[in-house]
């Protein structure tokens, strides 16, 4: 009976030694994570425009988490950021976290400064923690490319839909395909996903030495 024991207990280990692995690894240099992976660098520290600092893990919710990759000019997110509460509310009707990513570094002395980022905050008045990527290192983790970049995760923090909000970023009222919002729905529900991948459209994402 003790080596039964045992022995659960070296799988159990080795299991979550496997799944730690998975959570902190970045996906490979050049590559986009995706469906169904864990979603990487989930031990990375940012700082928030509250001040406080976080590990990209502390932000998963209870049925999952909606990481946006966001900035402050452009008009892309400009565009589509009034959505931004929108889905935050739809978030916490189903227990889902949601967090705003900004990984432009190579304009961290400029729009997208830590204090910009206060001020833009502020200005739109986020329900979410918006938290600033340092060099870009979740960005490159998750393969994300634009602004915005859309990444839902499972209530194991794996990879449930990329890609952007919806089809249309310039008029909210003539939105024919609401992505995000049905790939929330559809997950809650215990439904296929469709589709779980989408194109997303906006600025590139300003990396150094890019």
């Amino acid at each position: 009976m003790k080596l039964l024991k045992l022995s659960a207990f070296v799988v159990l280990m080795a299991t979550a030694a496997v799944g730690l692995t998975s959570w902190s690894n970045p996906t490979p240099e050049g590559g986009e994570l995706n469906i169904g992976e864990f979603a990487p660098m989930l031990h990375q520290q940012m700082i928030g425009v509250n001040g406080e600092q976080k590990m990209l893990r502390e932000c998963l919710g209870e049925n999952g988490t909606l990481i946006i990759f966001s900035c402050n000019t452009c008009p892309f997110v400009l565009q589509w950021e009034n959505r931004y509460n929108q889905l935050y509310d739809l978030c916490e009707q189903n227990k889902i976290k949601m967090v705003l990513i900004n990984s432009n570094e190579a304009k961290r002395e400029g729009d997208d400064s830590y204090e910009k980022m206060k001020e833009k905050a502020k200005a739109q008045g986020y329900k979410m923690p918006y938290m600033l990527d340092e060099d870009h290192i979740i960005a490159d983790a998750f393969g994300a490319r634009t602004t915005p970049h859309v990444y839902l995760l499972d209530r194991n923090a794996k990879l449930a839909y990329r890609g952007a909000i919806d089809d249309n970023n310039e008029n909210a009222n003539e939105v024919k395909e609401h992505y995000l919002e049905s790939a929330i729905k559809a997950m809650m529900a215990g439904e296929k996903i469709e589709p779980n991948v989408t194109k997303s459209i906006g600025c590139s994402i300003k990396r150094v030495g890019q």
